[in-house]
C-alpha cells in the first residue's frame, strides 16, 4: 500500500493525517509543537501516527507540509544578515518605500518604522543604468561593484539581495554582479529580483526579493535538514513538498530557492482541504471559515478554485507574491469577553487567552470568561467531550468565569453566556462580508465550510446570519489544514510586465508573449520530476482603465487571443469592473502584466468507503445534553460522527463529537451526511439535497 502524509505546523499544535491512497482510509494525530525547532515535532508525529496506525514508515512516499519557519523568521527577526545591491541613487529604496504612514492624518505622531530587513549600512550602489524599455543607458561599472561586494563580504553578510532599476525588462546587469558575487562571497545564496518577482515597480521588487533572502538560509536549512531524515527514518525516495502561500505545493528545492512563495501557506493549507472535500461533494462555490483558538480565518471558492491575491503580508512586510485571499479578524475559542466600567456594554475579543492558561474551562489557571467558557456554560461543549481526547471541559470553572460578565451587565449567567456568543458570531459574520458582499458576491449563492477547533460549533449560527446553506462541516474538521496539505498539487508561476494600453498592442505580441511564459513555467515544473503531459497551464492577464492603479486579474488564453484579438479582454473586464464597483468607464484599457501558472495532476486518492451501520442515526447516539439557545432550553441528542453512515438525517437539536472538533446543529435545522463524509446542515423547512 502507499501512503501519502501531510503535516501542518501551528503555534500550538502539529496536526499529522496519514491517507492510504488505494482506498482513502486515514488517520490522524495530533503533537505538540516545538517552535525552536519545528522539524522535531514533525518526526515525533510521523513516529506516533505510524505507531497508532500500525503503518510500516517505509510505506509513506510523499510528504506534504505547511510551515511558519519563514513567517516566523519575519515575525521575530531572526532572519539572515541581509546586504543589498541597487542601482546608484537607490539606496533609500526600502526606507522611503511608498511614503505610507498607517493611522490616518495624525498617524505620524505615533508611528515607530520597523527596521529595515537589509539595513542601510549593508546596501551598496552599482554604478549602472537599464533604461524602462531595456536598453541599457549606462554600463556597469563592474570595478565598483567588487569593492562594495568586498565590504559585504567582511561585514559578515548571510545573504545577497540584487534588485536594480528596470531589471526586469532586462537582467543582463544583474546577471553579471551575481557573477561576481560567486567570485568574491562563494557559499553566499544570491537573490535577483528579476528571477523572484520580474514585474515593475522597484519598492515592492525589492522588498519582496530582500525578505526572499532574509528567510532563505534558515528555510534552505530547514527543508534539507528534514528531507534528509525523511530519508533516513522513511524511505530513500521519499518525496517532501511544501505548501506555498497560494494554495499549491513547491517541491523541498524550489521551496529552498524562493522561500518568499511560502510566507502563508498554513491558512492556505485549510482552504486546499476544503476545496478537496466541498468539489467532490459538489459545491464549487464556497465560503471557508477557519475557527482557531486566537482568530477566524475567512475566504472565498469560486468554481473549485481560491480567490489569490497577488500580496502576501505577514506583520508590517508586505511582499509581491501570490496568497489565498484569506481574511483575519480577532474572534476565537479562546477570546476573551470583558465589560468596560465605562460603556457596561459587553465586549469580546480581539485579545485571547491562548494556550496558556488557555480558556477557565481548560482547568490550566484561566479565570477570565471566553467564547469557549461561554459555549460550555450553554452546552453546546458537553463534559463528557475531552478536547483531542486528552482532557475533559469543567463547567464548573467556565461558569464562575462567565459569572462575573453577568454580574458586571446585571443579566443572568445565561444572558451573559448567549451574549458573549453571539458577538463573536457577529465579528465572523463581518469578515465572511468582507470577502462576499463586499467583494460583489452574494452570500445566497455559496455553501458555508465551517472547520478548526471551533468552527463547527458557530457554523450553524453563521449560516443563519450570511443565508448561505448548506453549511458544511468535513470530515476531520479540526485537522483540515493537514488535509489540504495531503491533497493539493504541485504549482508553480511565470511574469512579465508590459504596460501597454489595447489599442497599442497586436494580439500576436500577447499570445506569443503568454506563449513565453507557458513555455517557462512548464519547464520549471519539468525540472520538478512532472511530466508535460501531465500538466495543466491557464493564463492570467492584469488590466485596469488607464491613469488608474487598480488592477483586476483576468483569465486569458493565447488561442482564444489569436484568433478574436484583445476586444473579449476589454469587455471581460468592464464586466467585473460593473460587477465588483457597480460601474464600468468609457477610459482605455492598459495591459500591466500577463502571468502563466501550471500545476500537476491531482493525486489520485480512492474514495474512503461509505462507514456506520445502516440508516438509524440511533446507532451513534451516546447520549443527550440540555442546551439554551434563544432564550429557551432544549435537549440536544449527542452523536458519535465516526457512526454515521451516508445519508443518514439528524434534527437539530444535536451536537455530535469527534476527536477534534464537535458540531452543533441548531434547533430548526437538520444534517446529513453526503458520500463524501461532510455533515451539510440546513434550516429543517429545507429539502433534503438528493
Amino acid at each position: 500500500m502507499s501512503y501519502r502524509l501531510g503535516v501542518d505546523v501551528g503555534g500550538t499544535f502539529t496536526d499529522l493525517l496519514l491517507m492510504d491512497e488505494s482506498n482513502g482510509e486515514s488517520f490522524i494525530a495530533k503533537v505538540p509543537s516545538t517552535p525552536s525547532d519545528p522539524s522535531v515535532a514533525v518526526l515525533d508525529g510521523i513516529d506516533r501516527i505510524c505507531r497508532s496506525s500500525g503503518v510500516d514508515p517505509s510505506g509513506i512516499h510523499s510528504v506534504m507540509h505547511g510551515t511558519t519557519v519563514a513567517t516566523n523568521a519575519i515575525l521575530t527577526r531572526r532572519g539572515a544578515r541581509v546586504g543589498l545591491v541597487t542601482t546608484r541613487g537607490y539606496k533609500q529604496v526600502l526606507h522611503i518605500a511608498r511614503s505610507f504612514v498607517p493611522g490616518g492624518l495624525g498617524g505620524w505622531v505615533v508611528f515607530n518604522k520597523g527596521e529595515l530587513l537589509a539595513p542601510l549600512e549593508l546596501t551598496i550602489e552599482a554604478d549602472e543604468r537599464i533604461g524602462a524599455r531595456g536598453e541599457v543607458v549606462r554600463e556597469l561599472d563592474e570595478d565598483g561593484v567588487r569593492s562594495g561586494l568586498r565590504m559585504l563580504r567582511e561585514a559578515g553578510v548571510e545573504a545577497l539581495t540584487i534588485c536594480l532599476v528596470n531589471a526586469y525588462r532586462n537582467a543582463a546587469h544583474e546577471q553579471r554582479i551575481a557573477r561576481v558575487a560567486a567570485e568574491i562571497m562563494p557559499g553566499v545564496p544570491v537573490s535577483l529580483s528579476s528571477e523572484v518577482v520580474p514585474e515593475m515597480q522597484e519598492y515592492e521588487r525589492a522588498e519582496t526579493t530582500v525578505v526572499n533572502s532574509y528567510v532563505r538560509p534558515q528555510v534552505a536549512h530547514y527543508v534539507q535538514h528534514l528531507q534528509e531524515e525523511l530519508q533516513r527514518r522513511l524511505r530513500p525516495d521519499v518525496r517532501l513538498a511544501i505548501l506555498r502561500s497560494d494554495g499549491g505545493l513547491a517541491t523541498s528545492q524550489s521551496a529552498a530557492q524562493a522561500p518568499v512563495n511560502m510566507l502563508l501557506s498554513g491558512p492556505a493549507g485549510g482552504v486546499a482541504g476544503a476545496i478537496w472535500f466541498c468539489s467532490r461533494g459538489g459545491f464549487p462555490k464556497v465560503l471557508t471559515c477557519d475557527v482557531g483558538g486566537t482568530s477566524t480565518d475567512v475566504a472565498l471558492i469560486d468554481d473549485g478554485h481560491a480567490r489569490v491575491r497577488r500580496e502576501t503580508r505577514v506583520g508590517d512586510i508586505a511582499v509581491r507574491a501570490p496568497s489565498v485571499d484569506v481574511r483575519t479578524v480577532g474572534a476565537g475559542g479562546g477570546s476573551i469577553a470583558f465589560v468596560p466600567e465605562l460603556t457596561r456594554a459587553l465586549r469580546v475579543g480581539p485579545e485571547s487567552a491562548g494556550a496558556v492558561p488557555g480558556p477557565a474551562a481548560y482547568g490550566h489557571g484561566g479565570a477570565q470568561a471566553t467564547v469557549t467558557d461561554a459555549n460550555v456554560v450553554l452546552g453546546y461543549l458537553p463534559a463528557t467531550q475531552k478536547l483531542g481526547g486528552d482532557f475533559q471541559m469543567r463547567h464548573d470553572l467556565a461558569a464562575a468565569a462567565v459569572q462575573k460578565i453577568a454580574d458586571a451587565m446585571g443579566v443572568s449567567l445565561l444572558e451573559a453566556a448567549e451574549g458573549i456568543v453571539r458577538i463573536a458570531n457577529e465579528h465572523m459574520y463581518g469578515a465572511l462580508r468582507l470577502i462576499s458582499v463586499e467583494q460583489g458576491y452574494d452570500p445566497r449563492d455559496f455553501a458555508l465550510c465551517a472547520f478548526g477547533g471551533a468552527g463547527p460549533l458557530h457554523g450553524n449560527a453563521l449560516g443563519i446570519l450570511m443565508n448561505a446553506w448548506p453549511v458544511i462541516v468535513p470530515p476531520g474538521p479540526g485537522v483540515l489544514c493537514a488535509y489540504g496539505d495531503a491533497t493539493t498539487r504541485i504549482k508553480d508561476e511565470a511574469s512579465r510586465s508590459l504596460v501597454r494600453r489595447l489599442s497599442e498592442i497586436t494580439a500576436e505580441e500577447v499570445a506569443d508573449a503568454l506563449e513565453q511564459l507557458g513555455d517557462a513555467v512548464r519547464a520549471s515544473l519539468a525540472g520538478q520530476d512532472i511530466a508535460l503531459d501531465q500538466q495543466q497551464v491557464n493564463w492570467q492577464a492584469d488590466v485596469r482603465y488607464q491613469g488608474q492603479a487598480l488592477l483586476l486579474t483576468l483569465e486569458i488564453d493565447p488561442a482564444h487571443v489569436r484568433a478574436h484579438g484583445l476586444g473579449g479582454l476589454a469587455m471581460a473586464f468592464d464586466a467585473e469592473h460593473e460587477r465588483q464597483f457597480t460601474f464600468s468607464l468609457s477610459e482605455a484599457h492598459e495591459l500591466v502584466g500577463l502571468r502563466a501558472i501550471a500545476r500537476a495532476p491531482r493525486p489520485s486518492i480512492a474514495d474512503k468507503a461509505a462507514e456506520g451501520s445502516g440508516l438509524d442515526p440511533q446507532a451513534a447516539v451516546i447520549g443527550a445534553q440540555a442546551i439554551h439557545y434563544a432564550g429557551r432550553n432544549h435537549e440536544a441528542t449527542i452523536y458519535d460522527r465516526a457512526g454515521l453512515a451516508p445519508k443518514r438525517r439528524l434534527d437539530g437539536p444535536a451536537i455530535v463529537f469527534e476527536l477534534d472538533s464537535t458540531t452543533l446543529i441548531l434547533p430548526g435545522h437538520h444534517a446529513i451526511v453526503d458520500e463524501v463524509g461532510n455533515l451539510l446542515i440546513r434550516p429543517g423547512t429545507q429539502e433534503i439535497a438528493a
